[in-house]
């Protein structure tokens, strides 16, 4: 295979991992489809405590097999006999690492932990994507799904 069409297959795979990579928002302000039009229950409250935390998504493992299929092709382009072989070989293992790192990073994002206690004197723990700013003694709603989930919303 000619190196331009290789590297033509690199690129478009690279493009595909990475858009399977994307995670889901955990903010109080991005609803999907199937949330949207959904009743509600809301709850008021004051904020108590608020702690820096982070966000880990499940990661898929498309990161270590793009990464290793790229590397084992960009390998295969080095040397020739048994020494490309072996160049496709320390490739794939080394794009795999890679390509598995990437993916986690992508996957975390920043966080916030926020104690609230509500009117009625119960206490809820809301862990949020960091896409709004909350301080001690602020007002906030809880908005709790049907399935559970909560958001927090000042």
């Amino acid at each position: 295979m000619r190196s331009g069409l290789k590297m033509i297959i690199v690129v478009l795979f690279l493009a595909s991992v990475t858009m399977g990579c994307q995670t889901t928002s955990q903010g109080s302000k991005t609803y999907t489809r199937g949330q949207a039009q959904t009743a509600l229950t809301v709850y008021y409250g004051t904020v108590l405590k608020v702690g820096e935390v982070q966000i880990q998504a499940e990661t898929t493992g498309a990161g270590a097999v793009g990464g290793g299929v790229v590397g084992g092709i960009v390998g295969s382009t080095i040397g020739s006999g048994r020494g490309r072989t072996l160049a496709a070989t320390a490739g794939a293992l080394a794009g795999a690492a890679a390509g598995s790192a990437a993916e986690k990073s992508r996957a975390t994002r920043p966080a916030l932990e926020i104690e609230v206690e509500l009117d009625d004197g119960r206490l809820m723990v809301v862990v949020k994507e960091k896409d709004d700013e909350f301080a001690v003694g602020d007002r906030v709603r809880l908005l709790q799904s049907p399935d559970g989930k909560m958001r927090i919303r000042q």
